[in-house]
């Protein structure tokens, strides 16, 4: 691998990229003994696994011991066999249920294959049945699981919600009334609103089972991430003692050469580089390397972050291939993303453990746990967002004893600047924390209302849904949604609306009004946008991507909820503008920062208030304006949580008096631009997940305020958790804004692509002394 970096630095596109380079060792695997049933064991060493690793053993022996089990350990370490091992025990011991859910149905489908394979090699009379139950399936196929009755049910999220809880009592009591085991794969990607979904639906579940006599374990399987224990306790509502974590992986690995990669800046008429912050892009940077790296005999997989750049770079690769007379590794090049049909998938995988597929284009599709064997060199397109998706996805490099490349290509953004210019961060950061909330207000009573369909509602079900589960009842019987009764046993509730409340919301959502997207052509509807989304990316004018093809949006009609698109060639994008308040509803806690006693952070429940004003016209190679439109839309309203902090009058008048009124003004909204950027630094989110607000004067506090706020109704726990760390984030904000070597604000530190202000005004000096100020 020496030899071959060496051989990069020789490469025409080569312009001093490599920011850092260090060879990771790799380890020996270290096995334990553990007594398994001789059918099990036997068919375990006909598939090559005859002895289990260290952690594997651990974990199996915590599941038989009746705890709850965190198994966090990086892609590739086994993790299947802790859970498969006593859900088989316990069906061919007594016939004893497991639930599997995965969040995508291509890893419940290859969980599927390779599980069963595993039950048809323990031989007639096992009592090991495997079966997966998802949308995919028919209705008489979805009839025939249920008549066959598995002991291993392999499923998703959505499934559980909308087909096994709501019809409980009538098709699956047999299945619920011997469920022993849950198993929660990728745990820590239930977070945000979707993972505070499936956390009040898992409560759901423990409703039904108590009902049905039976008190499953749960088995979770992880990522690396700084909070296993406490995410897993809050996803499946069990209390954090009765987990045990095993995180330790005794697998073998071997080494890998990481290069963190930056791609060089614009240069200008003079030919000088430096001072905007404009980068080369990270996916002709990253396509330079797969074509090397393939051309020279190299199996490598590239991580993109969208199903269209997957599908361009790989038809783009294969041509550059093509060009250098490479025509069997260019044929041998494709993408993988998860709209692929299944059968399709299963030959790209099964083309990369044999080794005919050479080069693959994927989106994170390929970072889950799908078993596609160990490959030479993994590419990163542009910072995952988090270090977990980062070490996730490298994970699939490494062939044996042999070393392999990995190589992050960073973009242009705040968070892959930063980590660029600071590897120590990257390197020995702590890890993210998952964060997700099953209290958030604006979810709890659908879940409640769908409980109270499953099975009646009685007053101990506030040990499921919390504290506010009485005053959500109340509030649902007073809208007719409940119906109180009183009986012998006490109070009960049943549900007395029409419909089936499960299929009134969706797992992924918290909103519920939707806008069709209409292709103007033949009125079919290509897509949906949440309101709020829609007035952002589907206003009159709005330049819209779908599935390779560029729209315009030409018509957004409100009373209809739809928005009418049609194909454009326009070579610009549209970015809307709009002006903001936010109202403190109620403060909750607060705290003085360490530097600055006198200066209180709070966390509160507030309003944001937001109308969209226009939209600008933007060139995508130079990232400036080139044109503006008003627009005349409602304005919307977000009830949500937010961290807020104060500046300190001295510390205005010296921002005052380093740059007037703009200095000012641009120094607190920089400030803001790069905390919210740096939120996934510490929690696994997206910048967009996070929104913000810097004013002169608030009346609330009467001084100059800067918001960070939760960008969904009711908040989802992380400007709570940024509250807990702030000192922290404004530490790390003032480093990444003070190293950039811009003058006046870049991509790399203090500019937003979701401002709506146009990024004006930003000060760098004035934001940097504010946070000095700040900071310990």
């Amino acid at each position: 691998m020496e030899d071959l970096v060496a051989q990069l630095k020789t490469r025409p596109y080569y312009d001093g990229q490599i920011r850092d380079h260090r060879r990771v060792s790799g380890r020996d695997a270290e096995f334990a003994d553990v007594d398994l049933e001789s059918r099990l064991a036997s068919a375990l060493a006909d598939r090559g696994i005859d002895r289990l690793y260290r952690h594997q053993a651990a974990a199996i022996d915590a599941v038989r011991d009746g705890e709850n089990v965190v198994l966090a350990t990086p892609t590739a370490s086994g993790k299947s066999l802790a859970y498969t091992v006593p859900a088989f025990e316990r069906a061919m011991d007594h016939g004893g249920r497991t639930l599997y859910l995965g969040p995508q149905n291509a890893l419940v489908a290859d969980q599927r294959e390779t599980l069963s394979d595993l039950a048809h090699g323990l031989g007639f009379g096992s009592r090991v049945s495997v079966d997966q139950y998802t949308g995919r399936l028919s209705q008489s196929e979805k009839r025939d699981v249920r008549d066959r009755r598995p002991t291993v049910l392999l499923s998703n999220p959505d499934m559980l919600h909308y087909a096994l809880l709501p019809h409980a009592h009538r098709l699956w009591e047999w299945f619920f009334g011997s469920l022993e085991t849950v198993v929660i794969d990728e745990v820590h990607g239930y977070r945000g609103v979707f993972g505070s979904h499936v956390a009040l639906t898992l409560r759901r579940l423990h409703r039904i089972c108590e009902r049905f006599g039976s008190d499953p374990q749960y088995v979770c399987c992880s990522a690396t991430i700084g909070n296993p224990i406490e995410h897993a306790a809050r996803v499946t509502g069990r209390e954090a003692s009765t987990f045990r974590l095993v995180d330790a992986d005794t697998s073998a690995t071997g080494a890998k050469h990481w290069l963190l990669w930056n791609p060089p800046e614009y240069r200008d008429d003079g030919g000088d580089a430096g001072g905007s912050g404009r980068r080369r892009s990270s996916h002709v940077e990253t396509k330079n390397l797969f074509v090397d790296l393939v051309a020279r005999g190299y199996q490598t997989l590239a991580f993109t972050r969208a199903r269209q750049a997957a599908e361009r770079y790989a038809t783009e690769s294969a041509s550059d291939l093509r060009e250098r007379g490479k025509h069997d590794e260019a044929a041998s090049v494709t993408a993988y993303q998860a709209a692929l049909k299944h059968d399709r998938r299963r030959e790209i995988e099964a083309g990369l453990h044999d080794g005919s597929v050479r080069g693959v284009w994927s989106t994170n599709a390929l970072e889950l746990g799908v078993d596609v064997g160990e490959l030479d060199a993994v590419l990163i397109d542009g910072y995952p967002g988090t270090r977990m998706s980062a070490f996730q996805q490298a994970g699939r490099a490494g062939r044996g004893d042999d070393d392999a490349l990995v190589v992050l290509v960073g973009g242009e953004d705040q968070l892959d600047q930063y980590l660029l210019r600071h590897p120590e961060d990257f390197w020995d950061g702590d890890p993210e924390r998952a964060v997700c909330d099953p209290g958030n207000p604006e979810l709890l009573p659908d879940h409640v209302a769908s409980a109270a369909a499953e099975n009646w509602l009685k007053v101990g079900d506030e040990a499921h849904f919390g504290a506010s589960f009485p005053d959500v009842v109340a509030e649902l019987v007073e809208e007719g949604r409940l119906d109180r009764r009183d009986t012998e046993r006490g109070v009960r509730w049943l549900h007395d609306a029409d419909g089936s409340p499960q299929h009134e919301m969706s797992l992924r959502t918290i909103a519920s009004r939707e806008i069709d997207l209409l292709d103007s052509r033949s009125n079919e509807v290509l897509s949906s946008l949440s309101f709020a989304d829609a007035l952002r990316d589907a206003h009159e004018g709005a330049i819209y991507h779908h599935q390779g093809t560029t729209y315009e949006v030409t018509d957004l009609d409100l009373d209809r909820d739809t928005a009418t698109l049609q194909p454009t060639w326009a070579d610009y994008y549209t970015r809307v503008l709009h002006d903001k308040t936010i109202t403190v509803e109620e403060d909750y806690r607060g705290k003085s920062l360490s530097a600055r006693p006198d200066t209180e952070v709070r966390f509160a429940e507030v309003t944001m208030r937001k109308q969209i004003t226009g939209f600008e016209r933007r060139d995508p190679r130079r990232g400036e304006a080139i044109g503006r439109e008003a627009l005349d839309l409602p304005e919307t309203t977000l009830r949500t949580k937010a961290l807020y902090f104060t500046v300190p009058r001295d510390v205005e008048m010296e921002m005052r008096e380093m740059g007037g009124e703009y200095g000012f003004n641009g120094g607190i909204h920089a400030a803001e631009h790069g905390m919210i950027s740096l939120f996934p630094l510490s929690f696994l989110c997206d910048r967009g997940d996070i929104g913000g607000l810097s004013t002169p004067h608030h009346p609330h506090t009467g001084q100059s305020t800067i918001f960070v706020y939760d960008g969904y109704p009711g908040g989802v726990g992380l400007t709570e958790s940024g509250y807990d760390d702030v000192e922290t984030l404004l530490s790390r904000t003032r480093k990444m804004i003070d190293d950039c070597d811009c003058e006046d604000g870049c991509p790399a530190c203090v500019q937003s692509p979701h401002c709506g202000n146009a990024n004006d005004p930003l000060s760098k000096a004035e934001a940097v002394h504010l946070l000095d100020a700040l900071s310990v």
